[in-house]
């Protein structure tokens, strides 16, 4: 038995050793994810950089958490670490030293961060990475001088991420340092001035300037940019510099969402294959040149200013360098300016041109003969113009070879040049909703040789697989309509009295979305169409579904503004099993027969589309949402409502007769007036 005074220096022996003991191994809780040589700390409510890591870590990632400061020893303990990542902290402060031990450092993500607070001391920071490549400092509240003193001597970045700061007015001094930079993200600053800013920026190939407020880009003299963004500014005028004899490598340039007046001034030679000019206000104005009836107008402007020690620019408004070198061009975006003509050779400076978008402009005519279109136009939308007129021959068509999908809705169309769409061998989808274009009958077949046709046939077309014909006032359509066709898509929505249920069976084995809204459709048999997966029969005013649809496999169904009040249990049942999504707003639903909102909501693979907007009324006529079941009155199964009116009838009686007697007993004089004014009239004798 032990010294009973042995014992209490047991117990501080004990408590020393609990002490000392280290504390690794013990089990704590790590809020950090390890996968291979990577540790996950995100989210983890950390104040600093975890300390008890693996020290060969290559990759530390610490989004999402209260970092406030990097202090010269966060990072003593990794030094084999190529990637930080340190958004969304609140980060003011980065220690001068805290990278001196991180030297094969290449990607660093300070984003969404407040280093404008210590900008100065977090560039003494960033100069101590000799192999940085990658920098994310966006949405820092950063200034122009903030910016340029934070990149000073960071020559090895090649990305350079500083969208969403305050970024007003950049000049030769803002990247002089950047000698190796490729990638630079300038979007979504209030930048309105670019002066010589990337003339240190030899290997800049990637430069996104969207979303800021730029009025102009004049000079334009990167040569060596690949991609342009210069989205979302205002940009008036775009002039690249003419008098180089370099080719430009600029592949795609983005100057949507701007104020172009003016097709852009592009390089006299160039890479250009994707040129972006949708929502601007540009339109051609060569057919003014020859215009005598303005005798003072001129056919060039003067830009003045542009640039030090650099001479006035001329440009020509409808020469030939208006514009510049689009050989090599595959798409072109148009939408949504105010073109209303192409100029002389335009379409034909394009060979390689294969997408053409020109959607809601101002085309009243389309020769595909005269613009001589490439042989590798794959998609044409000219959707939304005024067009009234369509022209080509046999000679222009059989260059269309390779059109595969042509858009002419929302025009002004009455006849399409004979045989147009069956001549075009590859053609896949052709959009003529809201023109008058019918659709041949039987009799007209055979007699319609004429070149221009207000009616078209579709049947035999090998590659046809989708057809829109919305609202083109449609009528009778031929048994035969669409013989010969393998249709997968088929749109005749906003035909309020066509009648397609026989002319359909044909395209009963490959049908697979059929549009029917606004067609007048009471009821329809899709039993033999095995293969449809959606089906709009909206604004039907249906007050039951077809029962043809319980046989097929449908995953869509659109059945909105109809007069449905309740879809039966089976039936519910059955469409719960296989529908994947249903529109259901817009019916008169009665609220005490809801069962199939309960069976629709309980099965999780069906989603009910703006369930909020579904709505039902109960007895008493009070509208209510379908999903508020809490708030509706409704009787119990196998009541009924002459019971309530029975038990209703003897208490409003009761409480009329309470009325009257109390009336009468306040007011009792009323009474006696009344019955001598009805009943004591004074006789003639």
């Amino acid at each position: 038995m032990p010294d009973q005074g042995l014992i209490p220096v047991l117990f501080c022996l004990l408590a020393m050793w609990r002490i000392l003991t280290p504390v690794s191994s013990h089990p704590q809780y790590s809020p950090c994810k390890l996968v291979q040589k990577a540790a996950l700390c995100n989210n983890g409510n950390l104040s600093s950089v975890p300390e008890r890591l693996p020290g060969n870590l290559e990759e530390l990632q610490l989004n999402y958490n209260q970092i406030k400061t990097l202090h010269d020893v966060s990072f003593l303990r990794y030094p084999s670490l190529i990637t930080i990542t340190l958004a969304c902290n609140g980060l003011e402060k980065v220690q001068s030293n805290v990278f001196r031990d991180s030297q094969l450092l290449e990607n660093l993500n300070l984003a969404n961060n407040n280093i404008n607070i210590g900008f100065e001391e977090t560039s003494l920071a960033l100069r101590t990475l000799p192999s940085l490549r990658f920098l994310d400092l966006s949405e820092n509240k950063l200034t122009d001088e903030m910016a340029s003193t934070l990149l000073q001597n960071v020559s090895s970045l090649e990305y350079l991420n500083l969208s969403g700061n305050l970024l007003q007015r950049l000049d030769e001094t803002s990247f002089r340092d950047l000698h190796n930079l490729k990638d630079l993200d300038l979007q979504r600053n209030i930048m309105f001035e670019i002066d010589s800013a990337f003339g240190s920026n030899p290997k800049l190939q990637r430069l996104n300037l969207a979303f800021n407020y730029l009025p102009c880009l004049t000079d334009f003299h990167m040569t060596q940019l690949v991609v342009l963004n210069a989205s979302y500014n205002f940009i008036e005028w775009f002039i690249s510099r003419q008098d180089l004899n370099d080719t430009f490598q600029l592949e795609t340039l983005d100057l949507s969402n701007n104020r172009l007046f003016f097709f852009p001034f592009l390089p006299t030679r160039s890479k250009l294959q994707n040129l972006y000019l949708s929502h601007n206000i540009l339109r051609f104005y060569e057919h003014l040149a020859d215009n005598r009836t303005l005798q003072n107008a001129t056919t060039s402007v003067e830009f003045y200013n542009l640039k030090k020690h650099i001479k006035n620019v001329t440009a020509q408004l409808w020469g030939d360098d208006l514009h510049g070198d689009v050989s090599s061009l595959d798409t072109l975006d148009l939408r949504r300016n105010r073109v209303d003509y192409f100029p002389d050779g335009f379409i034909q400076k394009m060979p390689t041109l294969s997408r053409l978008w020109m959607a809601t402009n101002c085309l009243e005519t389309l020769n595909f003969s005269t613009e001589q279109f490439s042989s590798n136009l794959y998609e044409l939308d000219i959707s939304n113009n005024k067009l009234s007129q369509v022209s080509a021959n046999d000679g222009s068509l059989s260059m269309l070879g390779n059109l595969t999908y042509v858009n002419l809705s929302r025009n002004n169309l009455k006849e399409l040049p004979f045989g147009l769409f069956s001549s075009l061998p590859r053609i896949h989808s052709v959009d003529l909703s809201y023109n008058n274009i019918g659709i041949c009958l039987t009799d007209e077949r055979k007699i319609n040789t004429r070149s221009i046709t207000e009616c078209l046939q579709w049947n035999n077309i090998d590659s046809l697989r989708q057809l829109h014909l919305r609202g083109c006032n449609l009528e009778a359509v031929p048994n035969s309509a669409f013989t010969g066709l393998s249709l997968t898509h088929l749109e005749l929505s906003d035909n309020p009295r066509i009648d397609v249920q026989d002319s359909l069976q044909c395209l009963s084995r490959t049908l697979q979305h059929l549009g029917l809204g606004n067609t007048q459709t009471r009821d329809i048999d899709l039993s033999h169409f095995q293969s449809l997966k959606s089906l709009n029969l909206s604004r039907n005013s249906l007050y039951h579904l077809p029962k043809s649809l319980y046989q097929i496999d449908l995953k869509v169904l659109d059945v909105r503004d109809n007069r449905l009040s309740t879809i039966p249990f089976g039936e519910a049942r059955t469409l719960a099993s296989k529908l994947q999504t249903i529109f259901l707003s817009g019916n008169a639903f009665n609220c005490c027969q809801t069962e199939w909102f309960k069976i629709f909501e309980s099965a999780k693979t069906i989603n009910m589309v703006a369930v909020s907007d579904i709505e039902c009324q109960d007895i008493l006529q009070t509208t209510h949402r379908v999903q508020d079941s809490e708030r509706f009155y409704c009787l119990e199964a196998g009541e009924s409502i002459l019971w309530y009116i029975l038990l209703l009838l003897p208490i409003c009686l009761f409480l009329t007769g309470i009325s009257i007697v109390t009336f009468l007993t306040y007011k009792p004089k009323l009474l006696q007036t009344s019955i001598k004014k009805k009943y004591l009239k004074p006789t003639s004798y």
